[in-house]
């Protein structure tokens, strides 16, 4: 593969990755409401730091830890408890949500929204399984270009994320205009029980992980 085709390849698929529900959308919807359309890419930022490691990680030969059943497991539960504190806070903050407030406070905390895309990225476990094996496939094609092939595949990766939280944020902001606080709190609540959903899926991946590896 050739420089283009390796960043071209890297974006559609991360593309289509991004596209799929998860924590992250679901915490990208519901920082958008309150934050604006900053929310997204700020998220990203973080997301994309660990990330950055990840193919770092990766480059060392760390897949086969990474993709190991205990690792996964350990993975899911802890992912498992961030979400349910994460939905915790949402649901705790829901009476004195209001559209007006969170406008006036749309530029503070943006470093808890850079903090929140490592820890929702952490805590998803198919994260870590895409990355020691589509990620892992993609790196070890893109080494044999060198450096600037492993640059071409995350600038395509990161991109396609990028664009396409940066899109939902505007578009959930521009949405803000048709809403009222009760309508406000009731997408944050849907928001929460969303990631109490994904907590739960996570923690029997974990349960059924940890227990197929110990048999």
């Amino acid at each position: 593969m050739n420089l283009g085709l390796i960043l071209i390849s890297s974006f559609v698929i991360a593309l289509s990755g991004a596209m799929m529900p998860g924590p992250l959308l679901t915490a990208t919807i519901g920082q958008s409401l309150a934050r604006g359309p900053w929310a997204g890419p700020l998220l990203m930022v973080g997301h994309g730091a660990l990330e950055i490691l990840m193919v770092a990680a990766l480059c060392f030969g760390l897949a086969p830890l990474l993709s190991a059943e205990s690792v996964v497991g350990a993975v899911s539960l802890v992912g498992a408890a961030v979400l349910v504190w994460l939905a915790y806070g949402m649901v705790k903050s829901l009476p004195a949500l209001s559209l007006a407030a969170e406008a006036g406070s749309s530029a503070l905390g943006r470093g808890n929204i850079v903090i929140s895309g490592v820890l929702l990225s952490l805590a998803n476990p198919y994260w870590t399984v895409w990355w020691a094996t589509i990620g892992l496939n993609y790196i070890l094609s893109a080494k044999a270009l060198g450096t600037a092939g492993i640059a071409a595949f995350f600038t395509g990766h990161i991109l396609a994320d990028i664009a396409f939280y940066t899109a939902v944020s505007i578009g959930v902001h521009q949405g803000r205009g048709l809403l009222n606080d009760r309508a406000y709190r009731g997408i944050i609540a849907a928001c929460a029980a969303a990631l109490a959903c994904f907590a739960v899926l996570f923690l029997v991946n974990g349960i059924e992980k940890l227990s197929g590896g110990a048999a």
